[in-house]
């Protein structure tokens, strides 16, 4: 198993990074959030976790372990697969997620996208006490007051971190805000990753 990889960072993209070590790229899945935090050129160190398929192999990369922990633990419960997995971490931190399990929280799951309703109700059962306690970690909100700032404070540095200016990124960030609106009004968070697709859509056309 690869735990982790440290070096500068070579590339970053919407949804990966590559960071070189030993003179090797290696390609690391990551979230929104994670990537937030990568510049190009600046060293970094990512906990991993290497999903083995017939067809490929996947490195996936976390700002903390427990973040690679909690990947992991979803990963057992029925149905749930890597994607799924890194997009429940995209949309709630490790300790959301346990809070939301522990408190049969099923509003906060179904705002994962690609959980719906029965998804949410059959994970909750499967996910109970596989989790562990919550850790301490700043949890970040499924909906409501905070969620505004929180979806575009993540939106906002993981554009600052592909490289965008401060200005290109607040331009693109209003042009997604209609479709955050619409999920906010309709209960659910805002999906950051393709919140992240549509700002960079915006940005293209603008160039």
């Amino acid at each position: 198993m690869i735990a982790f990889v440290s070096g500068p960072v070579a590339a970053v993209s919407p949804d990966s990074a590559v960071v070189e070590v030993g003179g090797v790229g290696i390609a690391v899945q990551c979230t929104p959030d994670t990537l937030s935090g990568l510049r190009v050129g600046e060293p970094a160190r990512l906990a991993t976790s290497l999903v083995v398929r017939e067809d490929s192999l996947t490195l996936y990369g976390f700002a903390e372990d427990d973040e690679r922990q909690v990947f992991e633990l979803l990963q057992t419960a029925s149905g749930v697969g890597p994607r799924l997995a890194q997009a429940m971490l995209a949309v709630h931190r490790p300790d959301a997620l346990r809070l939301a399990v522990s408190g049969g929280d099923e509003k906060a799951l179904t705002a994962v996208p690609g959980i719906g309703k029965k998804g949410a109700q059959k994970l909750l059962l499967e996910l109970k006490d596989r989790l562990g306690a919550v850790r301490g970690g700043a949890a970040r909100a499924p909906a409501g007051a905070t969620a505004p700032a929180a979806w575009r404070d993540q939106l906002h540095s993981a554009l600052i971190g592909l490289g965008y200016t401060p200005r290109e990124a607040d331009d693109a960030v209003a042009a997604v805000a209609p479709r955050a609106e619409e999920a906010l009004a309709a209960g659910t968070t805002p999906p950051v990753p393709q919140l992240l697709r549509a700002a960079l859509q915006s940005l293209n056309r603008a160039r």
